[in-house]
């Protein structure tokens, strides 16, 4: 597809993640012509960077509209996989098998003790768990350990098989990927966006398609969808629209597959260290370190994460290193996402999901689709407008 001002797809999404290529493959099965521009790879960033979970219980004490929105997207996972697994040809290891949440200490048992009373209070399906018991569920475990919950309703998926797969999904329903292109600047004409501009570099397919490489180029669009992560921030401010995000730092290791008796059949976790098991590797993290674009690994980094893993599951003493990484979790000033229309009529918002990208996916792609498809959403988007943000002025 040619990058000129003659493209004019019906949606243009601005970001390649799993959130954005989720909502281009909805709406290329609605038979719009959906283009996604993507600096790098799709789902080379956040979304690959990630472990998988997709656990809207977790450690939830507090149940609020966005609870609830992350519930609805954790109960349409068993159809957002059986579609893209058709469509693209490949298992995107999705497992229901439940987690663990952990103590080794009277300060973890305590929190465990507070999550276990509220989640049972509000009626949710959470088990307590002796130390015996925790230990019949997964081997390896430290003898530490004073006791634990089981969570039947938080399962996890391969994420990165995921956005690869989704991304393949939305090219076979006919999505256009402009790969190793960015957006450098909105255009806006009084309440409304007439395009974008992109510089693309080798190796993109808009480069292929006919533009030179790092040629800026120009395309418009019916309506756009910024899906751009931790970057969606500098792109409204080209407009003058303030987004309070910045890159929160989560920094991971990748093990072999255990290949002992004592492999664990479910996610284990205690507070952010946790440990999760995949067909072909085991992953370990995380860290939450607000330290600007930087994505770099640190010998405290690692230390933290081995450490805080090691407290409870020292297993992981024995596994084989294969890689480590560090991604950027795209956060708000509260913490939560940023869905819908702001003040211009065909720009919508998909960004922010900080540390539930994964899971939120299904129900982000569903209400996005939508509002552009039908102009309203199944769901209120108001509570994660960009409106939310700005400022009411003191009356004097």
């Amino acid at each position: 597809m040619p990058v000129d001002s003659s493209s004019h797809p019906d949606v243009l999404i601005i970001g390649g993640g799993l959130i954005g290529c989720s909502i281009a493959l909805r709406l290329a099965q609605a038979r719009l012509r959906v283009v996604v521009i993507e600096r790098g790879e799709p789902g080379a960033e956040a979304s690959s960077a990630a472990a998988g979970m997709i656990a809207p219980q977790g450690e939830a004490t507090g149940f609020d509209q966005f609870f609830d929105l992350c519930q609805a997207s954790r109960d349409l996972y068993p159809g957002f996989v059986a579609g893209v697994e058709d469509l693209a040809g490949t298992s995107v290891g999705y497992h229901r098998e439940g987690a663990l949440l952990l103590a080794a200490d009277e300060g973890q048992q305590a929190e465990l003790d507070h999550i276990y009373r509220a989640q049972s209070g509000h009626g949710l399906s959470i088990e307590r768990l002796s130390p015996e018991e925790v230990h019949r569920r997964a081997r390896g475990l430290s003898p530490q350990i004073t006791g634990g919950l089981f969570v039947a309703g938080d399962h996890w998926v391969d994420n990165e098989r995921l956005a690869s797969a989704v991304a393949a999904a939305g090219r076979r329903a006919g999505v256009t990927f402009l790969t190793r292109t960015s957006v450098t600047r909105l255009v806006q004409r009084e309440h409304r966006l007439v395009g974008a501009e992109l510089s693309t570099s080798d190796g993109s397919e808009a480069a292929h398609a006919s533009t030179p490489s790092s040629v800026a180029a120009n395309i418009s669009a019916g309506s756009f969808v910024l899906a751009a992560g931790c970057w969606s921030s500098e792109l409204a401010a080209s407009i003058g629209i303030d987004l309070p995000m910045q890159p929160c730092r989560g920094q991971m290791i990748e093990f072999e597959p255990d290949p002992s008796d004592r492999k664990l059949p479910l996610v284990v976790r205690a507070g952010h260290h946790y440990m999760v098991p995949h067909a072909t590797r085991t992953l370990a993290g995380t860290t939450a370190e607000y330290a600007g674009f930087g994505k770099v690994v640190t010998g405290e980094g690692l230390r933290s994460i081995l450490e805080g893993v090691g407290r409870i599951a020292p297993l992981v003493g024995g596994l084989r290193f294969r890689r480590a990484w560090a991604g950027l979790r795209p956060d708000t000033a509260d913490h939560r996402p940023i869905l819908g229309h702001g003040s211009i009529s065909n720009l919508i918002f998909a960004t922010g999901h900080f540390r539930n990208g994964i899971l939120l996916a299904p129900i982000t792609a569903q209400l996005i689709s939508e509002l552009i498809l039908h102009g309203s959403s199944s769901v209120s988007l108001d509570p994660y407008g960009p409106g939310r943000f700005v400022a009411v002025p003191v009356p004097l």
